[in-house]
């Protein structure tokens, strides 16, 4: 007996939920990764085909002086419905929270600074800390650190406080997915002095060196007369980096900025405007130049060296570099200064 067919109104039945099943399963397949769990999808950010070899030999930022930009990057601005109010002061700053990290999505596009993004490089984007600035990042699972430059704006999730660059993940091994870490800004007094370098951590070929020559003494001037004496010194000079008797620091004043001592200049090149016997010459003169020449003066420090006070500007990771900085203090403030290596 045969069979009773189908009846044509249930034939399209089964496949069609068959064809339904499969759509819901792919819509979970392919729906956003969860927080902490997975790294950007690849069809919306990741790592290109073809990254570079050996990027964890990549060296980490060397930190420098930049003077904190007004406005631009660092003003108030708001993104998703929260306002952000980034940090224009040169002050210490700690953070702990998850970082995540950007690729090519973003790769050769303008940050916030307006510099091209490197996803090769060690920078990172931060809601708020000064564009530019320094900052250690820390995976506490593992122990690995990394510097980077900011001078880029994000993330904007919440608990997300850090976007690195692709290389700057890959050291931290947070390829994987948002991780924990620790972040701390790296201050111009710690670059001023090599605070922020680690025990051990190498050298940059700029720096490295052996050899100590002994600063010779520049004559000074009487405390009344605030005036640099620069003619005494050599355009060039090289000086031991451990200096005498350190300054006291002094708190700033409302009519300008005050003169710090440091125990232990950075390595590297700096630019003498002036030397002085008086305490009270070096600060005056201090005060003078950061009022004359405002991007000048976040570079600016007094070192006590053989009972001479010596207001010096850097460090610069280059004698070129630390050249022309004293060629435009040279223009500006009709200066003769001249460069000191500190090994």
């Amino acid at each position: 007996m045969p069979m009773p067919s189908t009846p044509p109104s249930r034939r399209w039945r089964l496949p069609a939920l068959l064809v339904l099943l499969a759509a819901v399963l792919a819509g979970c397949a392919s729906g956003p990764p969860r927080s902490g769990s997975s790294a950007p999808s690849a069809d919306r950010d990741g790592v290109e085909a073809n990254p570079p070899t050996d990027l964890a030999r990549v060296p980490d930022a060397e930190p420098k002086l930049e003077p904190i930009r007004s406005g631009g990057p660092n003003k108030p601005y708001a993104v998703l419905g929260r306002d952000y109010t980034p940090i224009t002061q040169d002050a210490p700053f700690t953070e702990r929270g998850l970082a995540s990290w950007y690729g090519r999505k973003f790769h050769g596009r303008r940050t916030a600074s307006g510099e091209v993004y490197n996803m090769y490089a060690m920078t990172a984007a931060h809601p708020t800390l000064p564009i530019p600035s320094y900052a250690r990042v820390r995976n506490p699972a593992n122990g690995r650190e990394v510097v980077l430059r900011i001078n880029d704006r994000g993330p904007f999730h919440p608990g997300r406080i850090v976007d690195l660059s692709y290389t700057a993940a890959l050291k931290l091994d947070l390829l994987r997915g948002v991780g924990a870490v620790e972040l701390q800004r790296i201050t111009f007094d710690d670059i001023r002095t090599g605070a922020w370098r680690r025990e051990g951590e190498p050298l940059r070929l700029a720096e490295a060196s052996t050899a100590v020559t002994p600063l010779p003494v520049v004559a000074a001037v009487a405390p009344a007369a605030v005036e640099p004496q620069t003619t005494a010194t050599p355009p060039e000079t090289t000086a031991s980096a451990a200096p005498a008797t350190p300054l006291a620091d002094t708190n700033p004043v409302a009519d300008g900025p005050a003169a710090r001592a440091y125990t232990r200049p950075a390595r590297g090149f700096w630019v003498q405007l002036g030397a002085f016997s008086q305490r009270d010459g070096a600060e005056g003169f201090h005060k003078r130049v950061s009022n004359e020449a405002d991007w000048l003066a976040p570079l600016l420090a007094v070192f006590s060296d053989a009972s001479v006070f010596r207001l010096q500007a850097g460090p610069y990771p280059s004698r070129d570099e630390a050249r022309g900085v004293a060629e435009r203090v040279r223009v500006a403030l009709q200066l003769v200064p001249v460069i000191v290596e500190r090994r």
